[in-house]
């Protein structure tokens, strides 16, 4: 696609497979960069490999161990397919019904963003830190003062929206 290009497009693009295999702080990623020419390929690499050696002599192995692991063993590539399904249907149930509770309380504003977006993380729509304290004191949870809601934190337990 951006490879034959009329424009010659150079960029880079980083991956992060942490969340998805639950490795957080195991490094496990890439970063591709796509070049105009060879000699600029050459040149990006060189800039990169002086950018990462002061960061790590040697970058962690398990983690990508594991992850070839899980991903050369049919049987376990199937058990974390099954797994990853199980968390992500946990995250959209949970988004259907705080925006459900929400919605049948008549809380003030629209809360269609709530189902509209994906991922662990959400927009809540609230800047005012006494909105913010009001939802975690609600959900008698930790959350951060930003717009956002990390929505594998809320349970049965702390999710008073049924």
């Amino acid at each position: 696609m951006f490879l034959n290009h009329p424009a010659n497009l150079e960029f880079f693009v980083c991956q992060s497979f942490a969340k998805n295999l639950g490795l957080y702080g195991e490094r496990i990623g890439m970063v591709h960069a796509v070049c105009s020419s060879e000699e600029r390929a050459n040149a990006v690499l060189s800039q990169m490999k002086m950018v990462i050696r002061p960061m790590y002599s040697s970058p962690p192995i398990h983690g990508a161990q594991i992850v070839t692991k899980i991903l050369s063993s049919e049987a376990l590539y199937k058990q974390w397919c099954a797994e990853l399904k199980l968390m992500a249907d946990r995250i959209l149930e949970v988004r259907t019904g705080l925006r459900k509770g929400l919605e049948e309380k008549g809380t003030p504003g629209t809360w269609n963003h709530i189902t509209d977006q994906i991922g662990m993380f959400s927009f809540t729509g609230m800047y005012q830190v006494e909105h913010q304290n009001k939802l975690k004191s609600a959900l008698a949870t930790e959350k951060p003062t930003t717009a956002n809601c990390l929505y594998c934190a809320v349970s049965d337990c702390n999710g008073n929206w049924k």
